[in-house]
């Protein structure tokens, strides 16, 4: 079984709310979660965290430390081991892009009501992120 290497990022605005995307395309495609994905070969967390961030929300930012880690099953029995970090926006023009279908910076009421990724919401609790 193969283990595929991805990243996310907890973004959070000065308002306390969190930026999510609603996947675009499988896995997941329609479900909400933080923006990432898989890393290239060769390339490290922080730079993968920075080319996704900008490919599915155009903005720029500043990798901080890891918010938590966690496993996904994945297409074909291949298992995503993904370490999510805390970022801060430092430029760049939101909008939704790549594998990403929208984008909406949340409240944690307005999270709890939409359709997301398997325990996100438990997830980000658990990391002190609300």
């Amino acid at each position: 079984m193969a283990v595929v290497r991805a990243v996310g990022a907890v973004i959070v605005d000065d308002s306390g709310r969190i930026l999510l995307i609603q996947r675009g395309h499988e896995p997941s495609a329609g479900l909400w979660t933080v923006p990432g994905g898989r890393l290239e070969p060769g390339e490290s967390d922080e730079a993968a965290l920075r080319r996704e961030i900008r490919e599915e929300t155009g903005l720029d930012v500043v990798v901080g430390p890891v918010a938590g880690r966690l496993e996904r099953e994945g297409p074909g029995g291949a298992t995503y081991a993904i370490t999510d970090y805390v970022c801060r926006v430092t430029g760049g023009s939101a909008a939704a892009g790549d594998d990403a279908a929208d984008l909406r910076w949340v409240t944690r009421d307005e999270l709890a009501a939409l359709p997301t990724t398997e325990r996100l919401a438990q997830l980000l609790s658990d990391w002190g992120v609300f």
